[in-house]
This record gives C-alpha cells, structure tokens and sequence, in this order.
C-alpha cells in the first residue's frame, strides 16, 4: 500500500469516516486507499455522547492502535486540540505515531472543543497555535507522520482571518491544511486559489453541516486533495441499527430483516475467522 504522501502527490484522497477496527475493516475491504479515523464518530459510538470534547487521548490512541493494526491503508486521525497545551500536542503526535497513524490533525479550538458544524466555537489565539503547530513538528519521529492543520476561524473572524491562520500554519510546518466549515462554494474556491498550488487541502463533508456536499471528482477539480465522510458511517450505522431493533422488537424475530443483514458465516467470512483459525493450527503441536 502506497504512503499517504505518495497518495497526495498522485491526485485526491476519498478517505471515509471510520470509528473501530470492524468499520476500518470494511471500508479497506471496500477498496478505500486510506481511511479517517473521526473524533466526533468515537464520541457518538464509545460514549453515545456528542462531540463536545468529552473523548480523551488515550481512547482515541487506543481505537487507533487497533484500527492499524487490523488494515495496511494509510489512517488519518484526528487528534482534536492535541488534547491541552504544546507539551500535550507533543504527547499527542507521539502515542498517535506510535500507533499508527499516516496522518496527525490538530485543530486551533479552545479546549474542550467542539463539532465543527455546531455554533459556538471559539479559538486560541494565532500564536498560540502556531507554537502548538512547532511542538508537532518537533515530535514527530519521521516526516512521514503527516501534520494537518485545521482551523475553525471561519465561524469566529470569518473567512479572510481563516486564511491568514492557515498560511501561518503552513509556514510553522504543517503538510496539510483543513480551513473547517466554509459555507459556499465561493468560500471553497477562494481556500483553493490561495493554497491549493502549494499544499493539499482537506474538503470535510458533513451530511447537514455548514458546508455544501459535493462529490469527491468535483471537489477535486475545484482544488482539494483530501476529501473526508467523517460521520456518515456513524449515521448510517444509526440509521440502520434504529430500523433493526425496532424491527425486532415489533417481531420478537430477526426473520422480516434477514435480507439486510449477514449470518453467522458472512460475518466471519468479513472478518477473517477461516484465516485465522487456519494460521493457529499452524502452531498445534
């Protein structure tokens, strides 16, 4: 499997909202070349809970481990604030590479943080990013760990401030930039005007959210290199499992669901029960 970097250099990156190693599984089986591990995703799965800054370091370091773990694509990870202060970053770029994750992104919120699609937002100020941005850069072991920068700006000192940040943030190291929640169409091709020659741009899809939801090939040809589904997967997951339980408890009987559902050896067969059950007779003595 090619690198995230290689990736980038050869066109636009669809990487698609996972939250565990089951959903991570699945999308590569899809043929996903990388994958995007969402923070608001294992708020809603782990905790049932909104994204408002509840979901910690270590249990985003730990669904990371086990999603690399189970799949050989590239994972982008979100890393949210970096969890607190630069020496925290610093801890956060470190677990997270040791994880193993191809690309890091670190947000210039206020801490906690929250969706970038819900109002009432605040950020750091400029500086104070731009040296969370450098404690980053300096932790990472390999430049192959990728640093995306994101900012929120928009919502708080619109559009024109956004841009100024994320051209700091781009002098202070960062291999990618995430201008969250631009609002229109003309808001998307004044970030591509400005960065797109230079550096890949994160396009963030969210299915009701601020941004308008466009194809991968059309966000491309305005200028984006990465293109992210965050939380579909958890809404579809949502959607499918309210239908499901209310289906069983109508019917007392998983029957009238069949259909939309796998059986026991489709699922094994998903997650590669026959392999792993032939590499351990390997071992039998």
């Amino acid at each position: 499997m090619k690198k995230l970097a290689q990736q980038l250099a050869q066109g636009c990156v669809l990487a698609p909202g996972v939250y565990d190693a089951l959903s991570a599984l699945i999308a590569e089986q899809a043929g996903f070349d990388a994958l995007y591990l969402s923070g608001a995703s294992i708020a809603y799965t782990r905790l049932g809970r909104s994204d408002v800054g509840l979901t910690t370091y270590t249990e985003v370091e730990d669904t990371l481990a086990r999603i690399a773990e189970r799949v050989s694509v590239p994972v982008i990870v979100d890393g949210d604030t970096g969890f607190g202060n630069a020496l925290n970053v610093q801890r956060t770029v470190r677990g997270f590479e040791r994880a193993g994750a191809a690309m890091i992104q670190l947000e210039d919120q206020t801490f906690p943080k929250r969706c970038g699609h819900l109002d009432g937002k605040t950020v750091v100020p400029v500086n104070e990013m731009r040296g969370k941005l450098r404690a980053a850069v300096d932790a990472r072991h390999t430049a192959d760990t990728l640093i995306l920068a994101r900012t929120d700006a928009i919502a708080v000192e619109g559009l024109d401030a956004a841009l100024d940040r994320a051209e700091h943030y781009l002098e202070d190291g960062a291999d990618a930039l995430f201008i969250e929640a631009l609002r229109t169409p003309e808001q998307m091709q004044a970030a591509c005007s400005r960065f797109a020659g230079r550096v890949p741009l994160l396009a963030n899809m969210v299915e009701g959210g601020k941004t308008p939801i466009k194809a991968a090939s059309e966000l491309a040809d305005v200028g984006f290199r990465i293109v992210i589904f965050p939380g579909g997967t958890a809404r579809a997951v949502a959607h499918t499992l309210a239908g499901y339980y209310g289906s069983l408890r109508q019917n007392g009987s998983t029957g009238p669901w069949r259909e939309q559902m796998l059986d026991f050896d489709g699922l094994n067969a998903v997650i590669g029960t026959p392999e792993l059950l032939a590499a351990g007779e390997r071992y039998e003595g």
